[in-house]
């Protein structure tokens, strides 16, 4: 879980400092409280979130399988990787751990003693599932209009060369037709 340390410190690094002036102290909280909002940060998880104890997590009923509910096959270079979060995840993550300071203390003293990371993360987005899923699917949904939209506008420009192609051979096989002078 290297790419939660690296996020951490990054993120932490992204301090504002006192001199900064106020316009650009709101724009910024404006945009994290917007990120939040995409990410289900909101009141509700926050005060659920809240609520999770240690024994929440140790007396989880989690099986001991490589189950496919939040893990994903990607391509990475050139091998398929199997990862424990999605990219929506991650970041997710991310968030409720720099501002909820309880699941933050919970994933201290939880990681590595009786739990592994993928294991707390697992439990966390199944406790966390009623508040977040409608977030995590609104991305899902928006990343295959993405991908959807880049795709037509590849086969938009591809078909634009076929007519014109196609316009250049019905030319060439008028002006063959056409007796010559």
């Amino acid at each position: 879980m290297d790419w939660l340390r690296r996020s951490l410190s990054t993120s932490s690094g992204n301090t504002i400092t006192p001199n900064t002036q106020t316009k650009s102290n709101s724009k910024v909280q404006h945009q994290q409280e917007g990120e939040e909002k995409v990410y289900g940060i909101t009141e509700e998880l926050i005060n659920h979130v809240k609520s999770f104890t240690i024994d929440t997590f140790k007396n989880f009923p989690l099986k001991d399988e490589d189950e496919g509910s939040y893990g994903e096959e990607t391509q990475s270079s050139s091998s398929k990787v199997r990862k424990d979060l999605s990219q929506w995840q991650e970041r997710h993550a991310i968030l409720v751990l720099s501002r909820v300071k309880e699941i933050s203390q919970l994933r201290y003293v939880l990681c590595p003693r009786h739990l592994k990371e993928n294991q707390f993360w697992r439990i966390y987005f199944k406790l966390a599932r009623s508040h977040v899923l409608e977030y995590e699917l609104r991305h899902i949904q928006q990343e295959k209009l993405k991908r959807m939209a880049i795709e037509d506008e590849k086969s938009s420009s591809n078909n634009s060369y076929e007519v014109e192609m196609a316009e250049t051979k019905h030319g060439i096989f008028i002006e063959a037709q056409l007796p010559s002078e």
